[in-house]
């Protein structure tokens, strides 16, 4: 494990000790060379239960321009109907009542509903971010991890380059005249 807290220190400045729970799974990653990313959307899916996704289909729904022209049409169905037959016994006759009624209800549950599908979306873009997150820090430990690899190889063929030159300069120390034999 001291290789691995040397690795905190390079890569977070930090000691493992100190690393968070997502900081630690980054390097397992990167150490294991696993990828990190998934399909948030099906993660997130996953996890949501039948009255999750009933909710939000009602707010998808509620929330279209089809849901509004269906509903103002049977509004004004509802409102001629009752108009009509309200010279023969309207059962919801003008100011229409049973009809506010109605509307209230409706209301009263699908503004419950939408607000929960909202927090659902919100959750889900707290979870992609932090997914994005992950993702970024691995792509930068693998970077950083990257140019060290990088560095090595140039200082390990600056040195071989300097031996080399050793080299050459004590083979052509040989063939130089010796001073005052010119």
């Amino acid at each position: 494990m001291p290789h691995f807290n040397n690795i905190s220190h390079q890569f977070f400045g930090k000691p493992l000790s100190e690393l968070g729970e997502i900081e630690r799974r980054i390097l397992a990653y990167a150490r294991e060379r696993r990828t990190l990313t998934t399909d948030t959307n099906a993660a997130f899916a996953a996890e949501q239960t039948l009255g999750d996704r009933l909710a939000d289909n009602i707010a998808r729904v509620g929330g279209s321009w089809s849901f509004i022209v269906t509903f103002c049409s049977f509004l004004v169905c509802w409102v001629i109907v009752n108009s009509v037959l309200l010279v023969t016994g309207a059962f919801d006759p003008y100011p229409y009542i049973f009809l506010n009624l109605v509307l209230s209800m409706l209301a009263a549950l699908q503004a419950p509903i939408i607000m929960m599908s909202q927090n659902r979306q919100a959750e889900r873009d707290r979870f992609a971010t932090s997914k994005d997150y992950e993702v970024n820090l691995k792509s930068e430990v693998e970077l950083i991890a990257l140019h060290h690899k990088v560095d090595d190889v140039l200082l390990r063929e600056i040195s071989e380059l300097r031996a080399d030159l050793a080299t050459l300069n004590r083979q052509l120390e040989h063939y130089r005249p010796a001073p005052g034999q010119d």
